[in-house]
């Protein structure tokens, strides 16, 4: 049997997973979309990739397991509707972003969608950094995506009328802007809803700061306590379903929204105060610019 030939089987079911490295690089077709979703290879951001994938998408799968990307992969291809790529980067790293965002650039010739969904939750309890220095949910759930949006933004303005889709909470914390990396009075739950609120912060300043240029950017809580591996792992007892999560994601990808808004679901939501603070948003954009290296 060929080379080929065993790829084929592979990913049709025959012989398990692919191994990462000997994957064909899947490319979209011409008039296919092209949507990346980060944190892709598990719970809500598998789901949401498995159904843009079904409705015929060319969808970038990100991760950092390359076991998972490749399983998801190969259900794309053996459901044969869309297509689909894996690429692994650790959200925890600056300039591991940068590779990825580099390496998507240099492969895809548009890109349509990008849905910010990556994150880690209140588990572990203690507060770890980055290597940077960073407090690591305030790296992974915020720095890491708009430091991927920022670099990514070229492509999405070429392609347009483009979308974001930033994968946020109603959990949140206020930015105590002398203690960003929380320091003093630490606990995963606050660290979690400052990473989160930083993240709608973000939206709304983006979302005018492109306005007319056909590019909507919204955020949304896609659904309460799903049964993800982040809440299963926090221990707390599931309230809805992914189901519902994909469905209010799915949405903002695939319908006209508007701009600059917060969805709780599919309708729409109310954030938290210091998110409409235009003064609170230029003071977090100008620490951000400074810890992402943008400035």
């Amino acid at each position: 049997m060929g080379r080929f030939a065993a790829l084929v089987l592979a990913l049709a079911g025959g012989a398990g997973i692919v191994p990462l490295a000997a994957q064909v690089a899947a490319k979209p077709q011409p008039g296919q979309r092209v949507i990346l979703v980060t944190g892709a290879t598990s719970g809500l951001g598998r789901e949401v990739a498995l159904r843009l994938a079904a409705g015929g998408a060319h969808v970038i799968v990100h991760g950092r397991d390359a076991a998972r990307g490749a399983e998801v992969v190969r259900e794309i291809a053996q459901a044969g509707k869309g297509s689909a790529r894996f690429y692994a980067a650790d959200f925890a790293s600056n300039a591991d972003v940068r590779r990825f965002a580099a390496d998507i650039l240099r492969d895809y010739q548009r890109l349509d969608v990008l849905v910010n969904n990556a994150g880690i939750g209140t588990v572990p309890a203690e507060r770890e950094l980055t290597a940077e220095g960073h407090e690591l949910r305030f790296q992974v759930n915020y720095l890491s995506s708009v430091l991927l949006t920022r670099l990514l933004l070229p492509k999405l303005l070429a392609s347009a009328p483009a979308r974001i889709v930033n994968v946020s909470s109603l959990s949140a914390s206020p930015v105590d802007f002398d203690d960003v990396m929380i320091a003093k009075n630490f606990s995963p739950i606050r660290a979690y809803g400052q990473s989160k609120l930083a993240q709608v912060m973000f939206t709304f300043d983006l979302a005018a700061e492109l306005e007319g240029k056909g590019i909507t950017v919204n955020a949304l809580h896609p659904a309460t306590l799903m049964p993800t591996g982040m809440v299963t792992r926090a221990g707390y007892p599931p309230r809805s379903t992914i189901d519902e999560g994909a469905r209010a994601v799915l949405q903002l990808v695939l319908e006209d929204k508007g701009t600059g808004k917060f969805f709780n679901g599919l309708a729409d939501g109310k954030a938290h105060a210091q998110a409409y603070d235009a003064e609170a948003r230029a003071r977090l954009k100008r620490v951000t610019e400074e810890l992402v290296g943008l400035r």
